[in-house]
């Protein structure tokens, strides 16, 4: 069954600058697996020392979060897609004074 994986820019340096591939797989696990094959230095971004996902790291099936299904075994059939989306950090902090204040 081919699925469609979703490269989130900041990753696309590691996976050829490849916005979106396709690849055989019947779980998330085994199309995440063989694009790690593929880009063995995106491998790092993705999967902990445990290889386990990074807990910064989410991944959707078709707008489903894989961690409220079965995670990387969650099935996959023919013309899903597979997003990877990277928890974002930002902003500034603020003090009390201006948290207080109306906008």
């Amino acid at each position: 069954m081919a699925v469609t994986i979703i490269i989130p820019t900041p990753l696309r340096q590691f996976a050829g600058g490849s916005a979106q591939l396709v690849f055989e797989a019947s779980k998330v696990g085994e199309a995440l697996d063989s694009l790690t094959t593929r880009y063995a230095e995106l491998r790092k971004h993705l999967y902990n020392d445990q290889n386990a996902l990074r807990s910064f790291v989410n991944v959707y099936v078709n707008d489903e979060d894989i961690r409220h299904a079965q995670a990387l075994e969650t099935p996959v059939k023919d013309g899903d897609t597979v997003m990877i989306v990277p928890s974002i950090a930002g902003g500034r902090e603020i003090s009390r004074q201006e948290a207080g204040k109306e906008i």
